[in-house]
């Protein structure tokens, strides 16, 4: 059963909760973010991103920049825009994006429950990408970026979460930049407290990564080096433990992520769609986009006009991977037709997230950047669980989750 516990949470003042708050580290890049950081010296970003405090040409990766971020932290501390919980906490996340609103748990998950399988992946993870965010929590000490988090509904959990947030006043109501509002409450009194993490343990036999791969698995590193140094003495030491927050699946939703590619392996026009006739019926739907509106159901554009694509039954098979509408497009139009094998390294491809909408898809054929994009019909929130339950990974970018949480609103000192 998964074990959590509360802790106590580094967190901005109320009145300077907006001004911290960054995006995800891994969405933007050093530029993106040095622009969103301009002028405000609270911003989370000096910590997740802090090359941008440093010389342009900085090696992102470089020592420099995780004792940038750590010095960065430390004077957030200072000057009293962050401040430590007093008491052990739980702290209820609630986010809404254009009407729709998602709950989640924000808590420490136990390392031993990543790595026993408690903690369900569904997605390989870089080597290079696990040391970037090693380092970082090495040298801040503290694992500033979240790892979200899913489970099956538990009734009784969603029930006290709703009462909590009934009867207690946020500590947190903003909305951002980006028109998502953020709210947040703290749950600390110990009978709350309590009811939580027993309802976890008793109720929750495993929760799922929606999001944060590399960050679980630099956790997980990280304690095992400390474990290995002997600089744990005590199963409570904080760095058994990383920050999570857990949302029910009922409330999740899960956007499409889409594919460009550069070419057409010497295919012209023509050859492609009567190529694609084998394993897909193809109709042509004209110079609007449209979204895929079901499983199996492709959108392609391609030199001005979009097509719908519908995988023929027998051209897939049925197992939790092979029916997945990205290792359909992988199998039978990537790989078969446009001869991309790896897309973990092949240059030909790239990957838009669906929050982009399907108009940067015809942007960036149209430029003459990419020859051909494929919208895909969003990966469902079962799918992900049947895959990670088999103990199967996806094809790469098979999802992308909005709304997103914010850094620096919570962060867990090790």
């Amino acid at each position: 059963m998964a074990i959590i516990r509360p802790f106590n949470g580094l967190r901005p003042k109320e009145a300077l909760a907006a001004q911290v708050a960054a995006r995800p580290y891994d969405v933007l890049s050093s530029e993106e973010a040095s622009i969103a950081a301009a002028g405000n010296p609270h911003s989370y970003y000096h910590v997740s991103k802090s090359e941008i405090d440093l010389p342009e040409n900085i090696d992102t990766h470089s020592q420099q920049v995780y004792d940038k971020a750590a010095e960065n932290l430390h004077r957030l501390v200072q000057e009293g825009v962050l401040f430590a919980e007093a008491q052990p906490a739980y702290y209820i996340y609630k986010l809404v994006m254009n009407g729709r609103a998602q709950t989640g748990l924000v808590c420490v998950s136990a390392i031993t429950d990543y790595n026993n399988g408690i903690i369900k992946k569904h997605e390989f993870t870089r080597p290079d990408k696990e040391l970037d965010r090693i380092n970082h929590i090495k040298t801040t000490k503290a694992q500033t970026g979240n790892v979200f988090l899913a489970y099956n509904d538990v009734p009784e959990l969603n029930a006290l979460i709703d009462r909590w947030q009934e009867h207690n006043k946020p500590v947190y109501d903003f909305t951002a930049d980006d028109g998502i509002q953020h709210t947040v409450w703290v749950v600390n009194t110990p009978s709350a407290v309590q009811d939580i993490t027993t309802l976890f343990a008793e109720k929750v036999p495993c929760t799922y990564i929606a999001d944060g791969h590399h960050r679980a698995a630099s956790a997980s590193l990280v304690q095992k080096e400390f474990e290995a140094a002997g600089k744990i003495t005590s199963i409570e030491n904080p760095v058994n433990y990383f920050l999570t927050t857990i949302f029910p699946a009922s409330q999740l939703a899960i956007l499409d992520y889409n594919r460009v590619v550069k070419d057409l392996n010497g295919l012209s026009k023509e050859a492609l769609l009567s190529r694609l006739d084998y394993d897909f019926t193809v109709e042509e739907i004209g110079h609007l986009p449209q979204q895929p509106t079901m499983l199996h159901e492709f959108s392609m554009y391609l030199e001005g006009k979009w097509y719908r694509l519908v995988a023929k039954e027998g051209t897939y098979t049925t197992d939790p991977i092979g029916i997945l509408d990205v290792t359909i497009l992988s199998n039978n139009i990537l790989d078969k037709l446009l001869g991309i094998k790896d897309q973990r390294t092949d240059k030909r491809i790239d990957f838009v997230g669906g929050i982009r909408g399907l108009g940067e898809l015809v942007k960036r054929v149209d430029s003459g950047e990419m020859k051909v994009a494929f919208a895909l019909y969003p990966v469902t929130i079962q799918q992900l669980f049947d895959i990670a339950d088999s103990g199967n990974v996806m094809p790469p970018k098979s999802t992308w989750f909005e709304p997103k949480l914010r850094d620096g609103l919570i962060t867990h000192t090790i």
